[in-house]
């Protein structure tokens, strides 16, 4: 993970007041051995996900796989829930980088197609762990930090989908988000159902967001 997602991850994480945050880590690590001790527990939170399942997944397994032990996880962790949070938040930081690469793109289509490129790629990328992650996501609770992030989206979106050469769009906010529930709804089903056809499954995509763009027309 680069330092920028290393710092975003760092931001989202920050340990908050309400009850109904997702839960957080115990501290912030402040050096750089601190942060690679970090990056590989969560990695190591991954692995033990993408080979074991929720079912498995316990913080034991994750300090055994990561080489630390379990007082050095707890110093930043406080249990799974923590751990499988700093892993959303991985992995959504960096499909936001991903997307955001997008807005250099020429033209409306080409950054469209690129946010659609992206969303696909990183459902299938490591499909096992993205499909789990779906599902932590869903259960866990809705907190400031999951709306930041979905903020950005729809602000990339409204960007691209306002640009000249895309079907207009009487209330670009309200289409942002709906462009925005096609491609999810799309990508975490096809990921539920195990789909590896990257190139399918982005055609199946954009004609769905392309059908429902040029409905306003």
């Amino acid at each position: 993970m680069s330092k920028s997602l290393y710092s975003l991850l760092a931001y989202v994480l920050m340990p908050q007041s309400p009850s109904s945050r997702r839960p957080s880590p115990r501290k912030m690590p402040r050096q750089a051995r601190s942060e690679e001790t970090v990056r590989i527990i969560i990695e190591a939170a991954a692995h033990i996900l993408e080979r074991k399942g929720l079912g498995d997944f316990t913080t034991n397994a994750v300090a055994e796989r990561a080489g630390v032990s379990i007082g050095s996880l707890y110093q930043y962790f406080p249990g799974k829930e923590a751990l499988i949070a700093a892993l959303i938040v991985r992995e959504t930081s960096i499909l936001l980088a991903e997307c955001e690469q997008s807005l250099a793109a020429p033209t409306g289509r080409a950054a469209l197609s690129g946010m659609i490129e992206a969303a696909v790629a990183h459902q299938l990328r490591r499909p096992v762990l993205a499909r789990l992650l779906d599902i932590e996501e869903a259960r866990l609770p809705l907190d400031e930090d999951t709306q930041r992030v979905t903020s950005r989206f729809l602000t990339i979106l409204r960007e691209v989908l306002s640009r000249h050469d895309l079907p207009p769009q009487p209330q670009y906010d309200m289409a942002a988000q709906d462009v925005m529930a096609i491609v999810k709804g799309m990508v975490d089903t096809a990921g539920e159902k195990g789909e590896r056809d990257r190139s399918g499954l982005v055609r199946r995509v954009s004609r769905a967001v392309y059908g429902y763009l040029n409905s306003a027309v």
